[in-house]
């Protein structure tokens, strides 16, 4: 069912997303996994940098295994859902050292709140990135992914990410905003490995209060926000997402109406 497996190499931290038969795509046992990974690393001083990818060439991750999505039958179990994906995300997050997200392949819906989730983002030159959403199950995302977004791209290209449901490549990637780097696919590793090296070389108090300090910014104008539970109860108890699971299950196209 999928793995998130850590490796120090000296004083970097790799953490990585095992599920290349599903493109890497989240189970709640791998979203527990990585907040309680993440409260490791920030509890290990000797860990200066931390780096996340998903396993193999094909996907960083794409998004939550619908099979566990698809159970969502009340608004209890919607909020409790949401809850326990944001325990990770935020977790990821909140990591005082700086977090690398080495991005090959897809990186679609719940992955790419996680991408988000890091302060750099570097794309090998076949990634694809989207909120596939609005053409998938017909869900949404949290408030505080849509924020991350928002934050990240800016309001217009969240909009397009979403309304569209396009994937887009590497470049265009990186001219929205998602990718701090696109670099080719054969020397990613060793690229990010070096970046990772040369940040770890620096003064760790800076790098940690520079990244505080960021996310102080980001809190504050996150905090009037509140939780968006109408948001995700008007998309988890709706006839459109019951169609939306059915018909991705069934490998067709939804018949949406709106309900």
């Amino acid at each position: 069912m999928g793995t998130v497996d850590l490796e120090r190499r000296g004083g970097v931290a790799w953490l990585t997303f095992d599920r290349p038969e599903a493109r890497n795509s989240f189970t709640p046992d791998m979203y527990a996994r990585l907040a309680d990974l993440c409260a490791e690393i920030e509890g290990d001083g000797a860990v200066r940098v931390l780096v996340v990818q998903g396993r193999g060439d094909q996907a960083f991750v794409s998004g939550s295994d619908i099979g566990s999505v698809g159970q969502i039958r009340t608004r209890e179990d919607a909020l409790a859902y949401e809850a326990h994906v944001e325990r990770a995300i935020g977790a990821l997050e909140r990591v005082s050292k700086p977090a690398i997200a080495l991005v090959r392949g897809v990186v679609t819906g719940g992955g790419a709140a996680l991408a988000l989730a890091c302060d750099l983002r570097i794309g090998a030159d076949n990634a694809r990135v989207g909120m596939p959403i609005a053409r998938t199950v017909g869900n949404t995302l949290s408030l505080r992914n849509f924020a991350r977004m928002v934050d990240a791209l800016g309001p217009a290209v969240t909009k397009q990410l979403v309304f569209t449901a396009d994937l887009v490549d590497a470049e265009a990637g990186l001219r929205l905003g998602f990718f701090n780097e696109v670099v080719p696919l054969a020397g990613i590793e060793a690229h990010v490995a070096a970046l990772a090296e040369r940040i770890a070389a620096n003064a760790p108090l800076t790098l940690r209060t520079a990244k505080l300090a960021v996310r102080r910014v980001l809190d504050a104008r996150r905090s009037a926000l509140g939780a968006g539970e109408d948001l995700v109860e008007m998309a988890y108890l709706s006839e459109d997402f019951r169609e939306g699971v059915t018909a991705f299950l069934e490998k067709r196209k939804p018949r949406w109406r709106g309900v």
